[in-house]
């Protein structure tokens, strides 16, 4: 095979894996998880589940993987928005970041979903994690540097912010806290930037 013959199957491989991936998602954030099979997901993309079994030996639970690292790419990619200045306040900044993560969280939920609740075959919090899932913790810890008052730990400080920030956008998507999305982000700027 020809390095151009190669490289165009490389290309159409992956060019079919991505479209798995976009089929996996749209139809988890249509349906739910629940919805998201293999023989549905070769329906939706026109090939048959041994081409996804293919691209995703271990099946479902690696789709997932793959469809919870683009969404923390975008996480990341959310949580590291220039809109904050040089001059803006502790307080400006940890609202941001708050307001974005809580945002990307209602505004995806399935992929949130995958991210943080159903089993992905890639680690947290290892030496083997994949940079675009370290991307997103970094952000937190980048948003930490900033402040006026950097914390002792700002590593454990982020986990604790984005634990915090976890369990905000879990309870709201469960309906478990009141309608008043402001108040609650108010008391947790005033928590993390006194």
């Amino acid at each position: 095979m020809t390095t151009s013959a190669a490289a165009r199957r490389a290309r159409q491989i992956e060019e079919r894996r991505e479209r798995i991936v976009v089929a996996a998602r749209a139809l988890a954030e249509e349906q739910g998880w629940e919805a998201v099979t293999t023989r549905r997901l070769a329906d939706a993309i026109e090939y048959s589940q041994p081409v996804l079994y293919g691209h995703f030996p271990q099946g479902r639970t690696e789709i997932v993987t793959a469809v919870a690292l683009a969404g923390f790419e975008e996480l990341a990619a959310a949580l590291s928005s220039p809109s904050i200045g040089a001059g803006a306040t502790d307080a400006a900044r940890v609202r941001a970041l708050l307001t974005a993560y809580l945002d990307f969280a209602t505004q995806n939920p399935a992929t949130y979903d995958a991210m943080f609740l159903l089993p992905l075959v890639v680690p947290f919090a290892e030496a083997d994690t994949p940079v675009v899932m370290k991307a997103a913790f970094d952000a937190i810890v980048g948003t930490l540097l900033r402040l006026r008052r950097v914390p002792d730990e700002p590593e454990a400080t982020a986990e604790v912010l984005w634990g915090a920030m976890h369990g905000l956008a879990s309870l709201h998507r469960a309906g478990r806290l009141s309608a008043d999305r402001d108040q609650r982000v108010d008391a947790f700027v005033r928590v993390f930037a006194p």
